[in-house]
């Protein structure tokens, strides 16, 4: 799962002596990225729905993808300034709100039987997520001591791990095993049950005290560039294009999995989508395996090794079959867990002042997860799924650039 970019923030003054308590902060926060989590990585299951449900080809059903990605580069700026205006546990609640009432969407359209609906509701769920990680992600390092922020935002990512593991096996039990026919009537309910959940959280989020955030401040003094150009770092002008090809692989591959797999083992949709389950679920693996390397590892030599083994992985699934083909392109998770983390690291390292510019640009870079998957379900119908995932190995090379001397910056 993709996530925003932090911002700079810091706690505002309390009563002298008054001793912060962070419990109902943090368990809202596991709560958020959970959800965040779930609703994403269920989209994978709504590609197969929706393609035999409507009878789409490919490239059609990785519309699913594309407009929910695509809100990333449309919405991450503006929401950035209405979490200002409004406060960030007002924009928490808004974007709770936001995407309940998407999800409620989901029922006209399911009743009209209409993709366009589908896609117009995903879009708006879309807003809420973005509103949602925006709002909710500064609290990830400002709630506790600063020597533990990665602990902290380590272990945030692994609940929301959890939620993208969840979501696939809910996607096969609840939407992909009524489907026998043409009806869409699968999705109605169960994502009428996720709007009641959103908006329930809203609601207690809404009531609960949270620490009050003020932005714009930072907590670590670092040299200041000398430029105001923040596309004269080096690092900068290759990471965005490395945050895109990440964003775009990690998504192309969760999105065509099912069918993918389906088509390998020549098995039913259902039962493919539970492999996705594992696809994500090394994520969560990865991510707290890496925390534990990267105290020892050199971040880009992490991301290198990370990259020539997502390389290897998907040719040997691409040059193979049965088992071998499936479980080879499920342990490219394993690989994606710790890349997005160290890609945004690398990317801002030495911008100081322009950090928050930098993150905007990164933010916006994650529309790959909109432009890679459509452009694979192109190659998907016009070739085979060699060639398709050909799409998704450039984009690992490209990466692996990046760790091998992308990451250098101007000065070195």
């Amino acid at each position: 799962m993709a996530n925003l970019p932090l911002q700079s923030v810091s706690l505002e003054e309390t009563d002298e002596g008054a001793r912060p308590n962070y419990t109902p902060a943090l368990a809202s926060l596991a709560v958020l990225y959970f959800m965040m989590g779930f609703i994403t990585c269920l989209n994978d299951t709504l590609v197969p729905f929706f393609k035999k449900g409507f009878s789409l080809n490919y490239t059609q059903s990785s519309l699913v993808q594309f407009y929910f990605f695509l809100t990333y580069g449309i919405m991450s700026i503006p929401a950035g300034k209405i979490v200002e205006r409004v406060g960030y546990k007002t924009g928490m609640v808004l974007g709770f709100s936001i995407a309940a009432l998407g999800a409620v969407l989901f029922y006209p359209a399911s009743a009209l039987h209409q993709y366009a609906l589908f896609l117009a509701a995903l879009f708006v769920i879309a807003i809420g997520i973005v509103l949602l990680q925006v709002a909710a992600n500064p609290y990830v390092t400002i709630l506790g001591p600063a020597q533990t922020a990665s602990a902290r935002l380590t272990l945030i990512q692994g609940v929301g791990s959890m939620g993208t593991t969840v979501a696939p096996l809910f996607g096969a039990a609840f939407i992909l095993a009524p489907l026998a026919d043409a009806s869409s009537d699968a999705v109605r309910y169960p994502y009428l049950g996720i709007a009641a959940l959103l908006a329930a959280i809203a609601l207690v989020v809404g009531r609960l005290r949270l620490p009050v955030l003020k932005a714009g401040s930072t907590t670590e003094l670092a040299p200041e560039p000398t430029t105001n150009r923040v596309f004269s770092f080096r690092n900068l002008r290759f990471g965005v294009w490395g945050i895109f090809c990440y964003v775009g692989a990690e998504v192309a591959i969760g999105t065509f999995l099912t069918n993918y797999i389906a088509d390998t083992l020549h098995t039913t949709e259902q039962e493919a989508n539970q492999f996705v389950a594992f696809y994500w679920a090394s994520m969560l693996v990865g991510r707290f395996l890496g925390a534990f390397l990267l105290k020892s590892i050199k971040a880009s030599t992490m991301l290198t090794a990370c990259a020539l083994l997502a390389m290897v992985l998907v040719t040997v699934s691409i040059l193979s079959t049965g088992y071998l083909a499936v479980w080879s392109m499920i342990a490219v998770g394993l690989c994606n867990s710790v890349m997005f983390a160290i890609l945004f690291s690398l990317s801002v390292q030495g911008l100081g002042r322009l950090t928050d510019q930098a993150s905007g640009w990164l933010a916006t870079a994650i529309t790959g997860g909109a432009m890679v998957p459509f452009c694979q379900g192109l190659l998907i119908d016009r070739f085979s799924w060699p060639v398709a995932f050909l799409l998704p190995l450039v984009c690992y090379a490209y990466i692996l650039f990046y760790g091998l001397n992308g990451y250098k910056s101007v000065k070195n």
